[in-house]
């Protein structure tokens, strides 16, 4: 397996804790990393915006990283959210087994 980071951006702490915690628990990511506040402008509906928004890295596998980008997007609350895959070049080795061991069926599933 290959180890991948879920970068995603969140409306508020609140969202961001919410939604990292249920991907921790369903399996999908080994760990959320909350980078916390960013400023954000960006067009939406043909004006220019202005956000404070809070940002997290989901350390997953890429065989896990489709399933938890939907699973984000569905628990978000924007309409078009930033949830996007960035592959990892090198990593650590135990820490990779650590990441493809956190995501998946657990030992006690079959």
């Amino acid at each position: 397996m290959t180890v991948v980071s879920i970068y995603a951006i969140f409306a508020n702490d609140e969202e961001e804790a919410r939604i990292g915690q249920a991907m921790v628990e369903e399996r999908l990511a080994a760990c959320i990393n909350i980078l916390g506040p960013v400023r954000s402008i960006y067009r939406w509906q043909g004006k220019i915006e202005e956000a404070q928004e809070v940002a997290a890295l989901f350390k997953s596998t890429d065989a896990a990283a489709d399933r938890l980008i939907a699973r984000i997007a569905e628990l978000h609350s924007y309409d078009v959210p930033c949830v996007e895959s960035w592959p990892i070049d090198k990593v650590l080795r135990v820490y990779a087994d650590w990441v493809e061991e956190s995501v998946g069926p657990g030992p006690d599933i079959v």
